[in-house]
């Protein structure tokens, strides 16, 4: 069965380990919004499922794109919905619970799982399954302890993200904690909001993030 890391997304090196989730995008926004956020070094986007026409944003940020962002779909819970993202181009299958069943089809279809997990025997399932990316959800209500206490039976090959209430305010110490990337939303995104104003958002947490994790991409 094979596997994928986050240094093996396309633009992972070369940008920050940070995935925006564009809950509730709309096509007519998807590409400005998302060229918003790309330019501020951010090439890993998620639009969770339960937006409109979600199938058809990721088509659109894919095209636009190509190999520059790596796109998918978040808030997947069945097989057939990934297929549906496949279609469209996408590439990450990013779920708010472990199921097994997602995870091997993303990983025959060539793609990469991220299932939520809360606990360490949902984690261990996780990985078991083939999963080498974890999303820790809801990370701010399960809270750094226990992401720390957690990582001692988690393998050094397996990545976590932290993802749920994530902002420049909590990042560093879920770093320090083990997480290895973040999945924010709120903080970068919120439906209705303008070009100019995820401009200012993404552009003020990649400069927290920065500051806060002394991360250089040069």
């Amino acid at each position: 069965m094979s596997t994928q890391t986050v240094s093996e997304l396309p633009g992972h090196e070369s940008s920050l380990p940070l995935v925006a989730i564009l809950r509730g995008i709309t096509v007519d926004d998807a590409i400005d919004i998302a060229e918003a956020i790309v330019g501020a070094g951010i090439s890993l986007l998620e639009v969770p499922l339960n937006s409109p026409c979600p199938i058809e944003s990721i088509a659109a940020i894919v095209n636009h794109f190509g190999d520059e962002v790596a796109c998918g779909g978040g808030t997947v819970l069945s097989a057939a919905q990934v297929d549906e993202i496949k279609t469209a181009g996408g590439r990450l299958v990013v779920s708010p619970n472990c199921d097994e069943r997602v995870i091997s089809h993303s990983l025959k279809s060539g793609m990469t799982p991220v299932p939520g997990v809360a606990t360490p025997t949902e984690a261990l399932s996780a990985i078991g399954s083939g999963a080498r990316i974890l999303k820790l959800f809801p990370a701010a209500g399960i809270g750094e302890i226990f992401l720390d206490n957690m990582m001692a039976v988690i393998p050094p090959a397996v990545k976590i993200l932290a993802v749920g209430g994530i902002n420049s305010n909590n990042m560093g110490s879920f770093w320090c904690a083990g997480a290895r990337g973040f999945g924010v939303g709120g903080a970068i995104y919120q439906p209705g909001e303008s070009v100019q104003q995820v401009a200012e958002k993404v552009k003020d947490l990649v400069a927290a993030f920065r500051r806060t994790i002394s991360w250089n991409t040069g």
